[in-house]
């Protein structure tokens, strides 16, 4: 590929990435699966500490956690690495997020004060919205924001990276609230979760994967100083 082509390139790409959230049952083949982590792994990092450490589940170790994370939600057992709390967006940042979730609640069918399917909705989430695979993003046990940064840089590298090679995928931070759940069914000691991608083939069938959300423009998150 000459450089004449790369913005274009660069633009099917960015823009061609979007959450899905339904998926078909199709495994992505391993040799496919090698391919995109090997690339995502030259994601840049601080002095390239490279703080991330990825757990990729499928089959039957995929079923089992995604019903140990609906028992969690089930029981209110939530464990956090990260703190989150719901004031954590305001003013257009909460105003991005409500017009995100009517859209996605409106194409799959329900009602804004259904709050009982919108829980049910997200209980079914946990299961990975059908994806055939789950990507769990640990950092070190004493990891903090600047870390965590890192390992966001990764999640959009390998996000991309399963773009170019025809796979979909949607990040979900609400697999991060059930830590302890998922530290258990891993094996894992000590790490903290940061997020949870899932990922597969896109059900192009489904209603929520027709929802498209606005971007801000330019002028209202960057400035040009000379």
């Amino acid at each position: 590929m000459t450089t004449d082509y790369l913005p274009e390139y660069a633009e099917h790409l960015i823009r061609g990435r979007r959450a899905t959230r339904a998926f078909r049952p199709d495994p992505v083949p391993e040799d496919t699966l090698r391919a995109v982590f090997s690339l995502a792994s030259a994601a840049p990092s601080n002095s390239n500490t490279q703080p991330w450490h990825v757990e990729v589940v499928s089959g039957a170790a995929r079923d089992r956690l995604g019903e140990a994370l609906v028992a969690a939600h089930t029981r209110k057992d939530l464990s956090l690495d990260f703190p989150y709390s719901e004031d954590l967006y305001q003013g257009t940042y909460q105003r991005r997020r409500q017009h995100a979730g009517e859209r996605l609640y409106s194409a799959v069918g329900i009602g804004r004060d259904d709050h009982a399917a919108r829980d049910a909705y997200n209980a079914q989430s946990l299961r990975f919205y059908g994806a055939p695979h789950v990507a769990l993003l640990f950092t070190a046990p004493n990891a903090e924001v600047r870390i965590a940064a890192d390992v966001g840089i990764y999640a959009q590298t390998l996000m991309l990276a399963m773009t170019a090679y025809g796979i979909a995928s949607c990040p979900q931070g609400l697999l991060s609230f059930y830590a302890e759940t998922i530290r258990a069914e891993l094996g894992i000691q000590d790490r903290k979760v940061l997020l949870g991608i899932s990922f597969g083939y896109a059900d192009n069938s489904a209603p929520a994967n027709t929802v498209r959300v606005s971007r801000a423009e330019l002028g209202e998150t960057t400035r040009f100083h000379s």
